[in-house]
């Protein structure tokens, strides 16, 4: 047992700080995926939507210092207590992803790995009966230092994620796991080679055969059935190819401008998904921001999910004369965690991206 015990508190420890740093690395990014969850499509429970980030933040906090309280002995019955509440819980809520196909991703591990439902469902069943040989074994788990040492490490842990969950807050992600970061190209993201692989849908159809339904399933061409067909369904087994940017769009209300945006060299993006929760003090910062680009020979627009009364409004409130287009809002919230953020494009190419709070960090 205490063997099984030490083996347990080093993998669940590591673990728990990984991907608790992971996603700390990005709470808004964590904090969409858990408005994933409390949605009417899902849990059900859209009270708690505004709560989101604030949910993100401490549940986040709370899996990195469970994490380095264990590795390092800190009020052992408490920690594994807490680390038993903590994963049966995820292990629920993984096992109704799976089971019902509500959420594609957790969100476990952030953007850095995309798991399936059922592998971290399989990955919480696994990290349960880790912690519930911590749980039995709980009495072997010893402090490594002496109580002052041990009292200050884990003050210090928590001190630190709540710190680093503030700065990736006000500035960006320290490190950027998804499509969008610096020095990638949005059209090669966005490329599907001719040799990928299709997707393979599944096709059930019913009909009426003398009096009796019957079903045939085929995954290409339509059964050749005498009788009349009554209802048909589609199942998708597997997705294919997909590529790492696939809902980025540059329109306006009649033109997709994407290709001539993705073409154009020294170009300044504002981003904002919603013009309606915009930071005002980011939106103070446009028009400086816009006489700066267009005096250096910088072409600037702007991409939001807002329709026009909003884009007229924040136009005329902050005094700015680029003019917006329209994107996804999922795909907006991908590109930049800031609202507004900032990138410069050369032909596709991100060179540079910021936080409102950074804008003058910009090199024209």
């Amino acid at each position: 047992m205490k063997a099984l015990v030490a083996i347990s508190r080093i993998f669940v420890g590591v673990l728990f700080i990984i991907s608790g740093l992971i996603k700390l690395n990005d709470p808004l990014g964590f904090s969409y995926k858990l408005q994933e969850y409390f949605s009417v499509d899902v849990l059900n429970i859209p009270f708690l939507e505004p709560y989101a980030l604030m949910i993100s933040v401490l549940v986040v906090v709370f899996e990195v210092v469970l994490g380095v309280f264990l590795l390092i002995g800190y009020k052992p019955k408490f920690t594994v207590w807490s680390l038993l509440g903590m994963i049966v819980f995820f292990t629920f809520l993984t096992f109704y992803s799976a089971y019902f196909d509500k959420v594609k991703d957790c969100g476990c591990f952030g953007d850095a790995l995309k798991l399936t439902p059922w592998e971290s469902f399989t990955k919480d069943v696994v990290l349960l009966l880790l912690i519930l040989i911590l749980f039995y074994g709980v009495k072997y788990v010893q402090p490594l230092f002496s109580r002052l040492a041990t009292t200050v490490l884990a003050l210090l842990s928590f001190v630190f994620s709540l710190w680093f969950g503030y700065h990736v807050l006000m500035h960006l992600p320290v490190v950027d796991f998804r499509a969008y970061k610096v020095g990638a190209n949005i059209q090669e993201g966005m490329r599907i080679p001719e040799d990928a692989p299709k997707p393979v849908i599944e096709y059930t159809y019913v009909f009426d055969v003398n009096g009796k339904e019957e079903s045939y399933t085929m995954r290409s061409g339509y059964p050749e059935v005498d009788g009349k067909l009554l209802r048909a369904e589609s199942k998708l087994i597997d997705e294919g190819y997909q590529p790492s940017i696939y809902d980025f769009s540059i329109e306006s209300e009649d033109e997709d401008l994407t290709e001539q945006y993705l073409n154009e060299d020294n170009l300044i993006l504002v981003v904002s998904y919603s013009l309606e929760k915009i930071e005002s003090d980011g939106a103070k910062r446009l028009k400086a921001l816009q006489d700066k680009a267009l005096k250096h020979g910088y072409k600037i627009i702007g991409l939001t999910a807002s329709g026009e009364d909003a884009k007229q409004r924040i136009k005329e409130a902050y005094n700015i004369d680029f003019d917006f287009y329209l994107c996804d809002e999922k795909a907006l919230k991908t590109v930049v965690r800031s609202n507004p953020g900032i990138l410069e494009l050369d032909k596709g190419t991100i060179k540079q991206k910021v936080h409102w709070n950074d804008i003058n960090d910009l090199k024209f």
